[in-house]
């Protein structure tokens, strides 16, 4: 059975990881997130978050947003490839209920794993 964990090396930690991701991504991207991905050598996907005070001005509503954010990554790790995915939000994302947010990531990163397939 598969483990759902959501582990420290399944995150990505220091400004390194991030920056190369941001380095010549692949993108899927919606009106309220945009995700940014880059292959890696781990055998496994890892997670980074920006959710920045610009597009969600009180703590509770960016922690909402990771939140989810996390718990939907942790329940699709296993049919992602192995990349380095950053998750970006954008204004408005505060207006989007949590079913809508899971239903909205689970299609970008169906478009994601769909791209980075085809870019190997």
């Amino acid at each position: 059975m598969a483990k759902h964990a959501f582990t420290r090396e399944l995150r990505l930690l220091t400004p390194a990881h991030f920056k190369n991701v941001f380095d010549n991504p692949v993108r899927a991207a919606s009106p309220h997130i945009t995700l940014l991905a880059k292959p890696n050598e781990l055998g496994h996907p890892r997670l980074g978050l920006a959710v920045p005070k610009k597009a969600l001005k009180r703590a509770v509503w960016r922690n909402r947003v990771k939140r989810v954010s996390r718990e939907a990554f942790r329940l699709k790790q296993h049919d992602l490839p192995h990349v380095d995915i950053v998750v970006i939000a954008k204004k408005g994302i505060g207006d989007v209920p949590n079913d809508e947010l899971f239903e909205l990531l689970d299609r970008l990163w169906r478009t994601l794993s769909r791209r980075c397939n085809d870019s190997a």
